[in-house]
């Protein structure tokens, strides 16, 4: 369904008096990196690790002899295979829609990317809370909505605000509105998510060789 909303996002810009690139440009930064994507994410990110926890199914995996560097990576790569085969495709789509076929390729670059940081980010949160649904919303709405746009410091560790610099910065011709001061573009914006995806599996692996499993509740 949140893939659904991108199309639907697509179809809107067409209704926008201006330039189908610009339109879509528009449309896209606000509406497909800072909710769609974030949302389609966050229920990838919380199947594979979260929700199993939370209904008490992780404890036969915890009990497996496999290393937990393996069970953060092995979930993370089979939730970015989810997210790579229908959020980036969407996002691509979408420009279709919109008649901006041109903006394709940097609509699906920027979802694959930031898809796969906001895997990470609610592994990481999984193995850090109990309550994850409830965090990695607090965390999409709270963190990076309203604080990542007041505060740059905030926003440049943001999967939403860097996927949308990666978006800009692949743009021909992005609306100057788009620019954000001290966010990086293009392929600096996709080193930086990388580099925060990896630093949240370290930290999902060194919580997750502390976690200790008592119920479902846990």
């Amino acid at each position: 369904m949140p893939c659904v909303g991108a199309l639907l996002f697509g179809l809107l810009a067409r209704a926008i008096h201006s330039p189908p690139d610009r339109a879509f440009a528009r449309v896209a930064a606000e509406g497909i990196f800072g909710l769609v994507v974030p949302i389609a994410a966050l229920v990838i990110g919380d199947s594979v690790l979260g929700a199993e926890i939370r209904t008490g199914a992780f404890h036969f995996t915890w009990l497996s002899p496999a290393p937990t560097w393996q069970i953060v990576l092995g979930r993370w790569v089979g939730g970015c295979t989810v997210a790579l085969m229908t959020i980036a495709p969407a996002a691509a789509l979408a420009a279709v829609v919109a008649g901006s076929p041109s903006s394709a390729w940097p609509a699906f670059a920027a979802a694959a990317v930031g898809s796969v940081a906001y895997v990470a980010v609610f592994i990481a949160i999984g193995c850090l809370t109990r309550r994850t649904a409830v965090w990695s919303l607090a965390f999409v709405f709270l963190l990076e909505r309203l604080l990542g746009a007041a505060l740059t410091g905030i926003a440049q560790l943001s999967p939403t605000w860097e996927s949308r610099g990666i978006f800009v910065g692949l743009l021909d011709d992005p609306p100057s509105r788009l620019h954000r001061d001290g966010i990086p573009e293009g392929g600096a914006a996709v080193v930086r998510l990388l580099i925060v995806t990896a630093v949240l599996l370290l930290i999902a692996n060194w919580r997750m060789r502390h976690i200790r499993l008592a119920g479902a509740a846990d």
